[in-house]
Parts: C-alpha cells; sequence; structure tokens
C-alpha cells in the first residue's frame, strides 16, 4: 500500500534551493577574480606542465578583463551565501535536526557499504533513517566546508580588518590557496550529488521538491473480533 509521508520541511528545501543559485553564481564571480592572479600550476625548470585553467579555456568562457565585475558579485552574493548558510545551521539546531545529520561512529563504515550497493557490489544497503551514512558524512562536510570558505573568502577579502582570520588561516597566500581548494570540493561535491539523486530515483527527488515521499507500507493485519489468541490474524 502506497502512503505520502512528510520528509523534508520548507526551510530545508528553501535553504537547499537558494543555494544552489547562490554558489553558482559565487563560484562563476570567483573564475572571473582567479583570472587576474593566475598561479596555481605546476612548473618545473621555467616549464608549465599543469595548469587548472588554461588560456583557451578562459577564452571560450569570455573570462578576461572582467575583474571589477567578478569582484562586484563575489563580495555581493558572498553575503546571501553567509546568510543562507546561518539560516540553515540555526534550524537544524534548533529544530533538531542535526541528529539526523551528524555522522554516527558507524557511519564511516557503513558509508563504504552504501557505496558498494550505490555501484551494485553489494545487494543490500546498510539501514537508515532519514540519511544514509555517506548523506551524513557528505551533508555534514559540506556544511563545515561553507564555514571554512566564509572564514578564508574574509581573510582574503579584508586581510588588514580581518587580520586575526588571515593569521588563523596560516596568512594571506595560504587562506587564498584553502579558498580555491573548497572551490574545487564544491565543484566534486555537485558532480557527485546529482549522480546520487539519479541512482536514488525520482521519489527522492519529488521529495526535496514537494517534501513528501511516496512509501510502500505493508498493510496491518486485520484481527476479526472474538478471534482466539491463539489464532493468526487474517493479512
Amino acid at each position: 500500500m502506497k502512503v505520502i509521508k512528510e520528509k523534508h520541511p520548507l526551510i530545508m528545501r528553501w535553504t537547499h534551493w537558494v543555494n544552489f543559485p547562490i554558489l553558482t553564481i559565487m563560484i562563476w564571480s570567483g573564475m572571473l577574480i582567479y583570472w587576474a592572479n593566475d598561479e596555481y600550476k605546476i612548473t618545473l625548470f621555467g616549464h608549465t606542465y599543469f595548469s587548472f585553467f588554461p588560456q583557451w579555456f578562459y577564452d571560450k568562457l569570455h573570462i578576461p578583463h572582467r575583474l571589477a565585475e567578478g569582484m562586484a558579485f563575489h563580495f555581493l552574493f558572498m553575503w546571501f551565501f553567509a546568510l543562507n548558510g546561518i539560516l540553515y545551521v540555526m534550524y537544524t539546531i534548533i529544530s533538531g535536526e542535526w541528529r539526523e545529520l551528524v555522522p554516527q561512529k558507524k557511519s564511516f563504515k557503513e558509508a563504504w557499504l552504501v557505496l558498494l550497493h550505490d555501484l551494485h557490489i553489494r545487494k543490500m544497503a546498510p539501514p537508515q533513517n532519514k540519511y544514509n551514512a555517506a548523506q551524513r558524512i557528505a551533508y555534514t562536510t559540506i556544511i563545515v566546508m561553507g564555514f571554512g570558505s566564509l572564514i578564508t573568502g574574509l581573510a582574503i577579502y579584508k586581510p588588514v580588518q580581518f587580520y586575526y582570520l588571515t593569521w588563523l588561516c596560516g596568512g594571506y597566500h595560504l587562506a587564498r590557496i584553502f579558498h580555491f581548494a573548497l572551490t574545487i570540493g564544491y565543484v566534486l561535491f555537485f558532480m557527485i550529488h546529482v549522480v546520487q539523486v539519479i541512482l536514488a530515483g525520482w521519489n527522492n527527488f519529488r521529495s526535496v521538491i514537494s517534501g513528501f515521499e511516496v512509501i510502500n507500507e505493508k498493510p496491518k493485519p486485520i484481527i476479526e473480533p472474538n478471534t482466539p489468541a491463539d489464532e493468526k490474524p487474517i493479512q
């Protein structure tokens, strides 16, 4: 028997979907800024063997000479990114949803079993509540990454005013490296997240939009009146 069950409250869905366009704009505007000082590459004896973004990449996306535009968008939308993240974290704490998100002791072991199940190597997936072990680890990690982006971003944005944050990050250049690495992490997370959504199926995706999911429940056994206790109920 199919039953409609509430899964994701409105505020969880709101912060989830709002975060996607904000983060997309942040990454795009960050690329416009990064172009002005593209220094992360592998160079040996004056020869560059690897560069994250070659010149053809910049030219194809029309990134060059848009530094001021990138800074304007980046410094504006970073506040929306921060406020949206703070709203999400505050809600999970106040509502108690953090209990469903924070990894448990067994989560790291079960996450491996979830991966084997997703790869169709293992038939049975570990038991789960609202989120499985892999989701717990991934969603908690992305929250920590968001906090890290905010700290390193402020350290780069105002290294004098927020000198204590810059010092905490190991200096301006190290803070910039951390900020760049976290951005790469967001892109990788997004790619894996999309694959996981496809593997999970339409029902899971629908629940993130509507807040409800359709589940199959076994009908409860019907016990006829005046039935002796030792007789089996009718299924």
